[in-house]
C-alpha cells in the first residue's frame, strides 16, 4: 500500500486588472449610491478586465507570478486545474489554454465548475494527485472575468462582482504540514438561486434568449445570503473536526469575499476575531474562483502568514456548493 504523501501550497501568485469601478461609477449606471453599497456588503470598488482580456489571459498572469514564487519551471508541471465560471469558451478548457501559454506541454489539465468554491476545491483535486504519487507538482487557479455576464442594469449583481485571478503551486511538503483537513459539499436543492438560464443545452442560445439578458447571472440575494451565514461557520467547524483542531490553533481564516456582512456574521459565530479574517472585498468584490486566492496572496505579501501557521480557507457558490480546508503553512 501507497504511503499518502504530505502535499501543500509552494508559491501564490495573483493578478487583477489595471481598470477601478468605483462605486460612484457604478452609481452613473443603476440607482444605487456608494453609501448604500458600502452598508450592504462592504464593497468600495472592483476591477474590471480590459476588452481584450479574457479569462485565460488574467489566469496566466497569476500563473506566471506563483511559478516564480515557487521556483517551478512550467514544463516540470504534472497537472493544471482551473476553477472559473467565465471560460474563454465552452470548449477547449481554460486549462488546456493555459498549458499552451505556459509552456507546460507535458501537464494534465482540466477544468472545475464549482464557482466561488472552485479555489478550494481545486487544491483539494489537484493535491490529491500529489497525495497519491501520482504527480509531482500541480498549478491550481481561480480565474474570472464575471464583468462578461452581469446585466449592468440589474443592481442587485452588478454593484458584487469584479475581476480577477489567483494561482497556487501545489507540491510536496515535509510530514505535518500542508493540507491537514477538508470538506466539500454541495446543496443541489438550491440550484436555482445563482443560474445563468440560457446559452447551454437546457436552452441553447437563441435571438430571444439574447433580448431577454439570459446569459446574464441571476441571483436570488435573501437565499444565498441565508445559505452563507449558517454554510460557512458550518464548513469550518467541519474542517476543525477533520483536522482534530481546535478553532483556537487557527493563525487565520481567508473567507470568500462576498459580502461583509457575511464575514461578520461567521466572526460571530465561530467566535473567532474578525480581524483574523483575510478580508480584501472592499477593493475587488467578488471574485468568484479567484477570490480566496485573492485573499491569501495578498495575507503573504503582507507577511501575515509564516511556516507552521494553520490557515483557514473557506468558499460558497453556485451550485450551491461550498468548500474548507486546513493548511499548516509549509514556508
Amino acid at each position: 500500500m501507497k504511503k499518502i504523501k504530505s502535499f501543500g501550497i509552494l508559491g501564490v501568485g495573483t493578478y487583477v486588472p489595471e481598470r477601478i469601478m468605483t462605486n460612484a461609477d457604478i452609481e452613473k449606471i443603476v440607482e444605487t449610491s456608494d453609501e448604500w453599497i458600502q452598508k450592504m456588503t462592504g464593497i468600495k470598488e472592483r476591477r474590471i478586465a480590459a476588452p481584450e482580456e479574457a479569462t485565460s489571459d488574467l489566469a496566466y498572469n497569476a500563473a506566471i507570478k506563483a511559478l516564480e514564487a515557487s521556483g517551478t519551471k512550467a514544463e516540470d508541471l504534472d497537472l493544471i486545474v482551473v476553477a472559473t465560471m467565465t471560460a474563454d469558451y465552452q470548449t477547449p478548457s481554460v486549462s488546456a489554454m493555459l498549458q499552451k501559454k505556459l509552456g507546460a506541454h507535458h501537464a494534465a489539465a482540466f477544468d472545475i465548475g464549482a464557482a466561488c468554491s472552485g479555489f478550494v476545491y481545486g487544491l483539494e483535486a489537484g493535491g490529491n494527485f500529489i497525495a497519491t504519487g501520482i504527480y509531482k507538482k500541480v498549478l491550481v487557479i481561480g480565474a474570472e472575468t464575471f464583468s462578461r455576464i452581469l446585466d449592468w442594469e440589474d443592481r442587485g449583481t452588478c454593484i458584487l462582482f469584479g475581476d480577477g485571478a489567483a494561482a497556487a503551486v501545489l507540491g510536496e511538503v515535509e510530514e505535518g504540514y500542508g493540507l491537514i483537513g477538508s470538506h466539500l459539499g454541495a446543496d443541489g436543492d438550491l440550484e436555482d438561486v445563482l443560474v445563468i438560464p440560457s446559452g447551454g443545452s437546457r436552452e441553447p442560445a437563441t435571438h430571444e434568449t439574447v433580448d431577454n439578458k439570459g446569459h446574464y447571472l441571476k441571483m436570488k440575494g435573501p437565499e444565498v445570503f441565508k445559505f452563507a451565514v449558517t454554510v460557512v461557520p458550518n464548513a469550518v467547524e467541519k474542517v476543525l473536526e477533520d483536522a482534530k483542531m481546535g478553532i483556537d490553533e487557527l493563525s487565520l481564516i481567508v473567507p470568500h469575499q462576498a459580502n461583509m456582512r457575511i464575514i461578520k456574521s461567521a466572526a460571530k459565530r465561530l467566535k473567532f476575531p474578525l480581524e483574523k479574517f483575510v478580508v480584501n472585498l472592499d477593493r475587488y468584490g467578488n471574485t468568484s474562483a479567484a477570490s480566496v486566492g485573492l485573499a491569501l496572496g495578498e495575507a503573504l505579501e503582507n507577511g501575515m502568514i509564516k511556516k507552521g501557521d494553520n490557515i483557514a480557507m473557506v468558499g460558497f457558490g453556485a451550485g450551491l456548493t461550498y468548500a474548507s480546508c486546513v493548511m499548516k503553512w509549509a514556508y
